[in-house]
């Protein structure tokens, strides 16, 4: 099928956009047609080039929603016409990782990843017969997209596709850091570096949680009003004011803190704002090479 998309051919080019073919599903497949796909930082990098995650040319993105237009052989729980959410995450089922329960780790959709395809490592792209590899198993800065059944999850058909393709991997990244690694507990406090979509929803899922302080740091004001629209109790400007000296005055270091910034001198003052017997978690994407100090 002939499919418009956007191209990157190399670190640093514009996309281009071309007619492209998209193959139909394979086993354990589905074909999506793209309602919506955000642009996250994982995308970025890759455009930057600060991190190598797929191949060249590729086509990119991966937080995205759609209707499912498609379904190979295989597949069971997802029909013609469901809504979904495209995930980063979808597992084989028959790896080391995936019968130990921890799917998320998925070695088999690890090497495809690396391949710049789905899970037999070939992609369902090409242009005039030449292959266009997928980003992290989805590639939907385009009309459609080939990804595995088990990284595509059935919503609502009454919630807008625009805000559930968020879900794929901002509110997932920033919810789950939250309630899944650090396991937030109620009446804590919290710190948030960096309010960005995934941020922002470290913030949602502490107030959920039931913490008690939530501080927001970074250095947009527009930010920060959203910050505190969503939960945060305290928000500090780290452009004018010194964030550490801010998180200590408000509760004497936090007892869980997020950096979702990725920067080696914001993971930093995270550090050094994390309270006696605290706990720091990583989410935001370093740099390749990056160095902690």
């Amino acid at each position: 099928m002939k499919i418009k998309a956007a191209i990157l051919e190399e670190v640093g080019k514009d996309f281009r956009i071309a007619e492209i073919d998209i193959d139909k599903p394979k086993t354990g497949e589905i074909l999506v047609k793209v309602a919506a796909s955000g642009l996250c930082a994982s995308d970025l990098n890759a455009i930057d080039g600060k991190r190598k995650l797929v191949p060249f040319p590729a086509v990119i993105g991966h937080e995205a929603s759609g209707v499912v237009e498609e379904i190979g052989p295989g597949v069971t729980g997802i029909s013609v016409g469901d809504h979904v959410v495209m995930s980063i995450v979808p597992n084989c089922g028959q790896c080391e990782w995936c019968k130990r329960g921890i799917p998320n780790y998925c070695a088999t959709a690890g090497e495809a990843m690396s391949a710049g395809g789905l899970f037999d490592k070939t992609s369902r792209l090409s242009e005039n017969g030449n292959k266009l590899n997928q980003f992290l198993c989805v590639a939907s800065f385009a009309e459609y997209a080939v990804v595995p059944a088990s990284g595509a999850v059935v919503i609502p058909k009454e919630m807008p596709l625009d805000r559930a393709a968020l879900l794929s991997c901002a509110v997932l990244t920033g919810y789950g850091a939250v309630v899944n690694t650090a396991k937030v507990t109620p009446g804590s406090s919290v710190a948030v570096f960096g309010c960005g979509g995934v941020g922002l929803n470290s913030i949602q899922g502490a107030r959920l949680v039931g913490a008690k302080t939530i501080i927001a740091v970074d250095v947009s004001d527009e930010k920060l009003e959203i910050a505190k629209k969503v939960g945060a109790t305290h928000a500090v400007n780290a452009s004018k004011e010194d964030p550490v000296a801010f998180v200590k005055s408000v509760c004497g270091g936090a007892d869980f803190v997020f950096d979702a910034s990725g920067r080696e001198s914001t993971i930093s003052q995270a550090w050094l704002a994390t309270g006696v017997q605290g706990q720091l978690t990583l989410v935001g994407l370093l740099k390749n090479g990056a160095q902690l100090t």
